[in-house]
């Protein structure tokens, strides 16, 4: 089981890769196709604010990773708690406030890694 929780914790950190290059670089163009309910104006008047997102989305898949580099077993189980807890959170957040399906994309997967950690 720590073997599926890793292989997952490696899974969301690539997400939160692919989320940072699309809210810091392609926010514009692939945006209006990603969240089709928003207005097409709406995106590059966000554009920076999506970059600050995506930011914080890339320290989240940095923190992920870091956990790859631990080798104290108890504190790279701590930081991956910390690190998949900010993103079930963020992901629950954003679902409720923005769009559905990132319960879906973020947190889901995040919240499987949690709790295959967990029982490992």
């Amino acid at each position: 089981m720590v073997l599926a929780a890793m292989v997952l914790i490696g899974l969301v950190a690539l997400i939160h890769c692919y989320i940072l290059w699309f809210e810091m670089f392609a926010w514009t163009t692939r945006g209006p196709k990603v969240f089709r309910n928003f207005p097409k104006d709406l995106f590059p008047k966000t554009k920076a604010l999506a970059a600050n997102q995506g930011l914080y989305n890339g320290f989240l898949a940095a923190g992920l990773i870091w956990t790859f580099f631990i080798k104290n077993m108890e504190w790279r189980e701590n930081v991956a708690i910390f690190f998949l807890s900010c993103i079930v959170i963020a992901g629950i957040y954003g679902s409720m406030t923005a769009e559905r399906k990132i319960f879906f994309v973020q947190a889901l997967p995040a919240l499987i890694a949690l709790v295959l950690l967990l029982l490992s």
